[in-house]
């Protein structure tokens, strides 16, 4: 009875009568059939085992039913085992190659500080080495915008990245943040090529205490007395250590303490300045604004000395070619510094990015202290550990702040 039922199956399926065939054979011409005919439906249910042989159970696939003919012209849908399908999926998932920058990331967060600690270090040396044979801080600041324009320029013509389209509402918008960053940046080489490199960076910890008050008295936001008490020591550390500054003077002072007040605002600007636009598209809109703004007051306050005897003395110091080099690369140095900060400070918690803010600025006034052999007294050396404590405890506690505001509105 079995053969006659499969004789009778694989006649239908092959369309050639087979009578008096041995099982072996049957089965053979069966499977054939089986794979290259797709109209052939199984016989009897998977669950039933109507799929039996010679006592072993076939292979359980429902092909997708082309034909018309059968089941009133229905489609029926591939099905595979849930076993099947899962050996598959496992293989496939066993296939996805991980790299090897996706498996560690914090190396790359780590190689993203090194490096913008390390173009930060190495800005702030070169820019004193200038000044200290072309003391001229408003046409250095011009180079040093000059030369991050010529690189955003270049990367655009490039597509790297692809520039963001700017219109002339954006326009208006990002035009106080420049003006912020374009008399900050100033100021600061000001104060540099005036007074020690460390000496500046030493007042200019003072931002975060011109920020709280920035926040407090014109934004209108609530600062904790926690903020408020951790500045105390900023205050009392920047204040030992001007008293004692071997380099002090008021030109250097005055200009740090300028550059405070004008990247606050710009901080004030730039949350009113929102956009959807990427940071590198951003900075890079910023740093030509900025560029816009130096200029006059570059070719007002220094240009007849400049055309005097600036140049001249400059190249007979050192020569044409060096001076030419070291412009060019303390202008790469500085864009590509704050470029990376950017970048790295995007890949990071708050918490993280308040720590890496201070670290920054041992690194610079530690280095600027061993490479030019700066002579500091103890009280000033006391006065500048004070301040950097006093600013990595208020870097963390506005940092927990944030992130507890954060984890408030998500949650």
């Amino acid at each position: 009875m079995e053969s006659r039922v499969l004789l009778r199956a694989t006649a239908t399926v092959a369309g050639v009568p087979q009578l008096r065939r041995p099982i072996g054979a049957i089965y053979r011409q069966f499977s054939t059939a089986s794979s290259s005919s797709s109209s052939f439906k199984p016989i009897g249910a998977i669950g039933e085992g109507g799929n039996l042989i010679s006592g072993r159970q076939l292979r359980p696939i429902l092909l997708l039913d082309s034909s018309s003919a059968i089941n009133g012209g229905e489609k029926r849908e591939i099905l595979k085992p849930v076993k099947a399908a899962a050996a598959e999926g496992g293989d496939t998932a066993g296939q996805t190659k991980v790299g090897f920058l996706e498996k560690y990331p914090w190396l790359v967060t780590g190689f993203f500080f090194f490096m913008w600690y390390f173009l930060n270090v190495i800005f702030n040396i070169l820019n004193k080495k200038i000044y200290n044979y072309f003391p001229y801080p408003y046409f250095v600041s011009v180079i040093h915008l000059f030369v991050g324009t010529v690189y955003c320029l270049a990367s655009w013509s490039v597509g790297l990245p692809k520039r963001a389209p700017i219109d002339s509402n954006l326009l208006k918008v990002l035009i106080p943040v420049a003006v912020c960053h374009a008399l900050g940046h100033v100021t600061s080489n000001v104060s540099f090529a005036a007074v020690a490199v460390s000496f500046t960076h030493t007042i200019k910890a003072l931002e975060p205490f011109f920020n709280a008050a920035a926040s407090q008295f014109i934004l209108g936001q609530s600062i904790p007395i926690t903020l408020w008490l951790s500045l105390a020591p900023v205050v009392l550390g920047v204040s030992m250590a001007s008293l004692t500054e071997l380099s002090f003077n008021w030109l250097g002072f005055i200009s740090a303490m300028i550059s405070n007040v004008s990247f606050t605002y710009r901080s004030i600007f730039s949350k009113k300045a929102m956009t959807d636009m990427d940071s590198t598209n951003v900075y890079a809109y910023i740093s030509i604004i900025a560029l816009f703004v130096c200029i006059p007051p570059a070719i007002i306050v220094e240009g007849p000395q400049l055309l005097k005897h600036g140049f001249s003395d400059a190249i007979a110091k050192v020569g044409m070619t060096k001076f030419v080099s070291d412009l060019f690369w303390v202008g790469m140095f500085y864009h590509l510094y704050n470029q990376l900060a950017t970048n790295t400070l995007e890949r990071v918690a708050p918490l993280t990015h308040a720590v890496g803010n201070v670290l920054k600025r041992v690194f610079v006034i530690g280095f600027s202290i061993i490479i030019f052999g700066n002579k500091i007294s103890t009280q000033t050396g006391i006065g500048t550990g004070i301040a950097i404590a006093g600013v990595a405890m208020y870097s963390i506690i506005k940092a927990k702040i944030e992130e507890d505001k954060r984890k408030g509105k998500t949650a």
